[in-house]
């Protein structure tokens, strides 16, 4: 279980952000985007060792560089579920956990220096669990159902993006099948990064 002694939790990625930006709140966690099913991962348990055995597969590990202990997949988990920068989700298919996600709001990510970034933008972190579900286009189809229904879910949500390894040839791949549009490459601290975004469709101003 997390240390509650350690100090809290923050994402490496995270950088200093005005009130306007804070005020944004945590991304929103859609419980559904069908075909899929989401929900908020647990920080023990069988949502602890799906993640754990998932971050250590070679595809998973390659780009995700998160080859972790089930110690210190708990602390994240619990982190981030307990903060306001980030949460950690496992999308599910007819009842099968697929894919984990990390839905961020990216202006208060690296990433919301490399574009003019709006305090309700989401970002999306995403790996595949199987590396046989990459060949039945399953990121694509969580792209393009978790943008509309973070969209429905967060009216001031106006972009979702991704920003996968430049040289992650299957998540490009994806993006472009998704319909998200191409914004170039961008050098981030960690990484050279491909951007990919979904803009919220003209004249769907969501529900204030």
């Amino acid at each position: 279980m997390p240390d509650s002694t350690r100090a809290p939790w923050r994402s490496p990625r995270e950088i200093p952000a005005g009130p306007d930006v804070l005020a944004a709140g945590p991304p929103p966690v859609p419980a559904s985007a069908p075909p899929f099913a989401m929900r908020v991962a647990r920080p023990g348990g069988a949502d602890l060792e799906t993640l754990h055995t998932w971050m250590n597969r070679p595809h998973v590990e390659r780009f995700f560089e998160r080859a972790w202990t089930r110690e210190r997949w708990a602390e994240e988990i619990a982190g981030q579920v307990s903060g306001t920068f980030s949460r950690p989700v496992l999308v599910s298919e007819d009842g099968r956990d697929a894919a984990y996600i990390e839905l961020y709001r990216a202006a208060r990510d690296v990433v919301g220096e490399a574009y003019r970034s709006e305090p309700h933008d989401v970002g999306l972190h995403i790996a595949i669990g199987e590396e046989q579900d990459t060949g039945r286009r399953l990121g694509a189809r969580i792209f393009a159902a978790v943008t509309q229904a973070v969209f429905a879910a967060d009216p001031r949500c106006r972009t979702v993006l991704i920003e996968p390894d430049a040289a992650n040839a299957p998540a490009r791949r994806a993006a472009e099948r998704a319909g998200l549009r191409f914004g170039g490459e961008v050098a981030l601290p960690h990484k050279k990064a491909a951007l990919f975004f979904a803009d919220r469709p003209e004249g769907d101003h969501g529900r204030e």
